[in-house]
């Protein structure tokens, strides 16, 4: 019965929308992001295997950027650049910053521009980003917006046992958890719904509205805890597992490993978190591969679902949707596992504009223009005629999807400030369409493994001892954010051609007939790390286990 009722609600919705919708002169906005995608996770990015039919109907009746990057690839420093269209550099929040978003950057992120401009706004599933004083318990994110849907950190595959705000709700699996909630959001004719936080009883006629949609997925938090239980959909219990599911291109299991890709002594592999111990076995990483791409299938299904019923209440013409990702994810390629690298899978993600208004021969477009996630915010305010803040570092692309401009920048600059007791390095890549250069710092991190064993001698719980963040390591973060601009010198450099070695599996920084380029690489980099950074110090407040003990006995570690 359940499965039935999600797909005639657009019925039923369209039974409450007979009425004609008061027009609107600025369009709706519908922003999605998804966790961990990669760029080849869809049919219509290359991927034979993987059912994706209303994604790929959304990208080809769009505008596509293959050449799109985010610009940290770790969860929270790049949702928090996505929502303030800024460079991690400048905006200064991640999980080892022991910072959170102050409440004067927090105007001048997109869903509060929106809301300034008279829209409805709605945040649904997922936050990773630290926002007000006492980050996550601060409760600023929540009364920012009118419909409040979701859940701080990760949401795992069943959120209900997790997030209590999900407890009434219909189904117990994330997708449609969120889809419920997306449903809800948009019927007008819906009364207060159970559970989330709404200011107003019901979405309003006459106003426009911007809704942020934000999964857990593929993320391996969620995927990992995947039961396949009886009251999961068919597409997670049984999806792909009639399939022969093959290993990614260029893959290696931990056994077989005889060259690491980066040194052992600025990559601690043996650190690593354990959620990534998956890709070690081809076993384990097929078996993982096959549960993205359930969750994929999941998400896509929510992608119809809404389009749907935005036809059924009659907006569909008046509705952008954006799609992207805020990073990809290593599943064992070249013997990696994660992300917080700098190198294409964890940079490269899909990034779809969809635009109803957009003339139709300017639709189905894929485009190879230089973007990046701190685009978002400042194409969706131009979309709707709003102005940009001057605090925003990203690029308007409303004239690249209309095709006036091919272009808004010539570089790409990603970073990676998230070096912790995990072993990953702090590195910097600045990038054209056929060159990467990327640049390493020596890396002096505790090891995780040492801080495990000690927890265990004296019997400390393992997870207090490898996140709680303290006052004392605001002050590394900010030196990582300030060294290389003060003359720090790299211990470690690649140089890739991406046109010829798009896996980046050739470091040629070695061979002098590259010498030009990469010495105009390194120029550009000086450029693009002095522009990432900006004159201001980060507008961010104190957020470390010892700021959050001092105000409440509660603490939520990431």
């Amino acid at each position: 019965m359940k499965k039935i009722l999600r797909f005639i609600l657009p019925i039923i919705l369209y039974s409450f929308s007979t009425f004609t919708i008061q027009a609107q002169d600025r369009p709706n906005i519908i922003f999605i992001l998804t966790d961990d995608q990669p760029y080849g996770y869809m049919g219509v990015t290359g991927n034979t295997i993987v059912k994706t039919p209303n994604l790929d109907k959304l990208t080809n009746e769009g505008v596509l950027f293959t050449n799109a990057h985010i610009t940290s690839a770790i969860c929270t420093p790049s949702r928090v650049s996505i929502l303030l269209g800024q460079y991690e550099r400048k905006h200064g929040v991640n999980f080892n910053s022991g910072t959170s978003v102050s409440n004067e950057a927090w105007e001048q992120a997109y869903p509060m521009q929106f809301k300034k401009a008279g829209y409805y706004t709605g945040w649904i599933g997922k936050n990773h980003a630290p926002v007000g004083k006492g980050g996550y318990q601060s409760g600023l994110m929540e009364k920012s917006f009118d419909f409040w849907y979701a859940g701080h950190g990760h949401l795992t595959f069943y959120p209900k046992k997790h997030h209590p705000i999900f407890k009434n709700a219909e189904f117990d699996t994330q997708v449609e958890i969120i889809d419920e909630g997306v449903t809800k959001f948009l019927d007008i004719n819906e009364q207060k719904f159970e559970g989330a936080v709404q200011f107003l009883e019901k979405r309003p006629r006459d106003k426009p509205f911007m809704l942020s949609i934000n999964f857990n997925l593929p993320h391996s938090a969620s995927t990992r805890t995947m039961q396949q239980k009886e009251s999961d959909d068919d597409i997670y219990k049984s999806l792909y597992r009639d399939l022969d599911i093959p290993l990614p291109d260029n893959y290696i299991a931990k056994a077989d490993i005889k060259t690491p890709k980066l040194p052992a002594s600025i990559h601690r592999v043996e650190d690593r978190q354990v959620g990534y111990s998956f890709v070690d076995t081809p076993e384990e990483t097929k078996e993982r591969y096959i549960r993205q791409m359930q969750a994929m299938t999941g998400i896509d299904r929510l992608v119809g679902n809404l389009r749907k019923n935005l036809k059924a209440l009659n907006i569909d013409k008046n509705t952008i949707i954006v799609f992207t990702s805020d990073h990809g994810l290593y599943m064992g390629q070249q013997g990696l596992g994660g992300k917080a690298l700098c190198y294409e899978i964890t940079t490269h993600v899909p990034f779809v504009v969809y635009n109803p208004k957009l003339k139709k021969k300017k639709r189905g477009v894929k485009n190879d223009a230089l973007v990046q996630s701190i685009d978002v915010a400042p194409t969706i305010l131009s979309l709707a005629g709003e102005p940009i803040p001057e605090a925003m570092q990203g690029k308007d692309l409303s004239k690249i999807i209309s095709g006036e401009k091919i272009a808004v920048r010539d570089y790409v600059y990603t970073e990676n400030l998230w070096s912790t007791q995990f072993g990953n390095p702090r590195c910097e890549a600045v990038q054209n369409k056929e060159w990467k250069y990327i640049r390493y710092y020596k890396n002096n991190t505790f090891p995780a493994s040492k801080k495990i064993k000690t927890a265990k001698d004296l019997g400390i719980i393992e997870k207090n001892m490898l996140y709680a963040v303290h006052d004392s390591d605001i002050a590394i973060y900010r030196d990582y954010i300030e060294s290389p601009l003060q003359g720090e010198e790299p211990v470690y450099e690649e140089l890739y051609n991406l046109k010829n070695d798009p896996s980046e599996l050739h470091n040629v920084i070695s061979k002098k007939e590259h010498n030009a380029i990469l010495e105009q690489l390194r120029k550009e980099w000086k450029n693009q790390i002095t522009i990432a950074r900006g004159t201001e110090n980060p507008k961010v407040y104190r957020y470390t286990i010892d700021s959050q003990l001092e105000t409440s006995d509660k603490v939520q570690l990431e």
